[in-house]
């Protein structure tokens, strides 16, 4: 397993980070299919062991069954990220809201859920242009204070949000959305919020990227990807061709795709680490594998522009 240095927590963080969606689906929300307890389990418990040292996870992932399972299997050791600001109503309607109230019961019952006496890495989850940023980041920074976070960060967040927070605290972590075919939320951020430590999630933008989502594919109703309205059919299609023609491209210069696809976003400005949805012990030996043959930055430009 590859490490990185990180001074802000003060221990080398791997590569390659656990997407705790890959563990929710039949908890419903935002998750990737049905995965029984047992596999739960060994799939946490093989991640660690193959050097996997930073969990990433959310309330919304399973309406609490990710950290659940996570807080019951998770060595105490392990780095956990966790994020708030997507919770639900009673009948599982979800809402988005960064309101301080919401914030602060969210992250309570994440600390419960997850068994934990604090959480490494507390993040907002979303913008939320109706709240201001400071009112949630209060509830953090007291939280902090008592010991229950040791560092704040900002997901998927703008230049705005980012500015203002920075007058109240360091923003030690960013996390946003980055694959071949979405750079948009990394190239949105200055160079010198490029340079601080930051996650990548979509790695393989929700499986197209591995070359396993067909146009035949079918997803169980446990699977986001089944009814969720940005799973848009029509752009779906266009990105399954294109991941062929890259395929093609990658089979004669001897490369996989996933190795591609974790070297393009590792060997991106500010990037330390790439958030991986393991879904079984398939998915952890072929990401493992893939780590060992990363195809260099040159070689991943050279590809690029013949893909364009």
């Amino acid at each position: 397993m590859l490490f990185r240095e990180n001074k802000v927590l003060g221990t080398p963080l791997s590569a390659i980070s656990f997407g705790g969606a890959s563990l929710s689906g039949e908890g419903g929300g935002y998750g990737f299919g049905a995965i029984s307890e047992s596999e739960a389990e060994k799939l946490i418990l093989s991640a660690w062991d193959h050097g996997i040292n930073l969990f990433d996870t959310a309330p919304i992932y399973g309406f609490g069954l990710s950290e659940e399972r996570m807080g019951r299997y998770l060595p105490k050791e392990a780095i956990v990220v966790n994020k708030g600001g997507v919770d639900w109503h009673p009948n599982k309607r979800v809402n988005m809201s960064n309101d301080p109230k919401i914030i602060e019961k969210m992250f309570y019952e994440s600390l419960r859920r997850l068994n934990r006496d604090y959480i490494d890495i507390y993040m907002i989850h979303w913008p939320d242009f109706k709240i201001d940023i400071r009112l949630p980041l209060e509830v953090l920074i007291k939280a902090k204070e008592k010991g229950h976070i040791k560092s704040i960060g900002l997901c998927n967040t703008n230049l705005n949000d980012l500015a203002i927070a920075q007058e109240m605290i360091s923003v030690d972590f960013l996390q946003s959305e980055l694959n071949v075919f979405n750079t948009q939320s990394f190239e949105s951020l200055e160079l010198e919020w490029k340079k601080k430590f930051s996650m990548s999630w979509g790695t393989f933008d929700k499986g197209i990227l591995t070359g396993r989502v067909t146009e035949e594919r079918k997803f169980p109703s446990e699977d986001c990807r089944s009814w969720a309205p940005w799973w848009n059919k029509k752009t779906i299609l266009l990105k399954i061709l294109k991941t062929k023609k890259l395929k093609m491209i990658l089979d004669e210069e001897n490369i996989s795709l996933v190795s591609f696809c974790l070297s393009f976003n590792l060997h991106y400005i500010g990037v330390s680490t790439c958030l991986v949805g393991f879904k079984n012990q398939f998915d952890l030996g072929e990401i493992t594998l893939a780590l060992q043959s990363l195809p260099s930055k040159t070689k991943i430009e050279e590809v690029l522009k013949r893909w364009e």
